[in-house]
């Protein structure tokens, strides 16, 4: 066990420890949520209003027509809720199964967007302050504009790269013709009277208002299958969160459609394994964790799908004879060969808040690969996520694409409790890098006792496809050459900006420290803040 308070990772950060907390990726939303504790709201309040920012100052990552996911603890239970959107009831799927991989821009991967959704469902049943207070801040920077940070322009500039020919695009998010460099102002307009308009209609003017009638009619004349009864007929659902004790934790994550099972399973996989004895940035602690993780992915591509159509289920899954089993095909000196087919990737934000009452929140929303289809709907500022391309297309898979069904998500935010009482509310977003990225915070906080900022600012490693791992710039050479030497084919990223931002997730953690007090921390590879008061 290590001394909780040790730092000795590289990093520019400290935890922020207070009453009131709020840790997002980016600093400008963080202090929206902050502002709306301030003003007498609550953990959930903060949540809303630091989501709702983000898809202003983020762009990159989510937006007005992203999903999103919560698991909320209101001071005496746990609610997790799947604010994921279904394929319009239109959709042919003849024109995409035996196709070939799902479209990844334009129409064809647009699904219902659930982000709205779920601000206007958690706000109805925990918030204390109306939906029109909460997306002000976000409103106001729409409207008079934001400066744009150095990581969100890096990624801007790879959308631009990608999606510049999509129509509308260029015109929303290209002023200029080009995308906004490090500092400089961008305002959209159009995206603010839209979040007006959504606080004004506590969310009804996006599923069968005035904004639901412009996503439907932008649909109809690209002849796309998406209409307004599709918008109309969307309801999030509030689900059981699925939870395993491992290493004296109880780790929560969502159910299927989301991939949060596979960070579960490699969990328990992990949980009868002599990983205990081991440093955690040692090549043994790094070639287990990465096998468990092989063996979760190769059951989660195969089975998880929206659950009206999986095959195999939750429980099942997650099995124990089933991850003992797993367990003892690891080979503690050779990497195996798995999962052959590329993992998906994406932009995602995730966030977290507490408050002085016991409340936390662990939110995360996104449109999935980056600016998402590339889809902006004329006048209106919103831009379409692309989770239609989580589709599978191969027949009787149970995640093939057909109407009116949810499509697996990467997106997965999760908790923790320790002996009853709720302990962490935490993510890391970035496409397949999240499962990978929990079991690492889980296994740092609960295992070796690192407090939340250190875990965050470890390097990471990511398990990518076959028998290839990155690994991040920090990881000991001795350590590199040891995993090499056992056969994964071993990338190690060079320091910048880009590899971090782009390859190894970005965290955000809030920690009990006792009653009513808390540590929040944020990853220095984003442009994120912890922030309390």
């Amino acid at each position: 066990m290590t001394d909780r308070w040790a730092f000795p990772y590289p990093s520019q950060r400290m935890p922020v420890l207070a009453e009131q907390v709020v840790a997002t990726s980016q600093p400008l939303a963080a202090q929206a949520g902050l502002d709306m504790l301030r003003r007498g709201g609550n953990a959930i309040d903060a949540a809303i209003a630091a989501a709702a920012t983000l898809t202003v100052v983020e762009p990159t990552s989510n937006g007005l027509g992203s999903d999103a996911f919560a698991l909320v603890w209101d001071g005496e239970h746990l609610h997790g809720l799947n604010a994921s959107g279904r394929a319009p009831r239109g959709v042919d799927a003849d024109r995409f199964v035996g196709q070939g991989p799902m479209p990844e821009h334009g129409w064809d991967p647009v699904t219902v967007p659930g982000a709205v959704s779920a601000w206007q469902t958690l706000s109805e049943r925990f918030g204390r302050l109306g939906l029109d207070t909460l997306v002000e801040p976000a409103a106001r920077y729409a409207e008079h504009g934001w400066r744009v940070a150095p990581i969100t322009a890096a990624a801007w500039t790879r959308g631009e790269d990608r999606l510049g020919a999509v129509d509308g695009f260029a015109d929303a998010f290209l002023p200029g013709g080009r995308s906004p460099a490090p500092g400089q102002r961008f305002a959209f307009p159009d995206q603010a009277r839209s979040l007006r308009a959504i606080g004004a209609s506590a969310g009804a003017a996006f599923y069968t208002g005035e904004l639901a009638e412009r996503i439907a009619a932008a649909a109809h004349a690209a002849g796309a299958a998406l209409d307004g009864a599709d918008l109309a007929a969307h309801r999030p659902d509030w689900v059981e969160p699925v939870t395993r004790s491992v290493f004296g934790l109880d780790v929560a994550e969502l159910p299927p459609n989301g991939q949060g099972i596979a960070a579960l399973a490699a969990l328990g996989i992990l949980d009868g394994s002599p990983i205990g004895q081991w440093g955690p940035d040692s090549a043994d602690s790094l070639h287990f964790q990465i096998e468990a993780m092989k063996a979760a992915f190769a059951d989660v591509y195969a089975e998880v799908a929206d659950p009206d159509t999986m095959r195999v289920g939750v429980d099942a899954l997650l099995e124990p004879k089933r991850l003992s089993d797993h367990l003892t095909t690891i080979e503690p000196r050779r990497a195996s060969l798995r999962s052959p087919a590329p993992l998906p990737r994406g932009g995602t934000v995730y966030l977290t808040a507490a408050d002085d009452e016991g409340r936390m929140v662990s939110f995360i929303q996104s449109n999935y690969m980056g600016f998402g289809s590339g889809v902006v709907v004329p006048g209106t500022g919103i831009s379409l996520h692309n989770r239609g391309a989580g589709f599978a297309t191969e027949a009787g898979h149970p995640n093939v694409v057909a109407p009116g069904k949810r499509p697996f998500h990467t997106i997965i935010p999760a908790f923790a409790h320790r002996d009853g009482i709720p302990e962490l509310a935490f993510g890391v977003m970035g496409g397949h890098m999240q499962p990978q990225g929990h079991i690492q915070m889980v296994l740092r906080i609960a295992l070796h006792g690192q407090n939340p900022q250190t875990a965050i600012d470890a390097p990471r490693w990511r398990f990518d496809q076959g028998r290839s791992v990155a690994l991040e710039a920090g990881v000991a050479p001795a350590v590199v050459e040891d995993l090499a030497a056992r056969g994964h084919e071993v990338d190690q990223a060079a320091p910048g900006v880009s590899d971090a931002m782009f390859g190894f997730g970005g965290a955000q953690i809030v920690q009990r420290l006792d009653e009513g007090a808390w540590l929040a921390a944020s990853d220095p590879r984003k442009e994120g803040a912890a922030v309390g008061f």
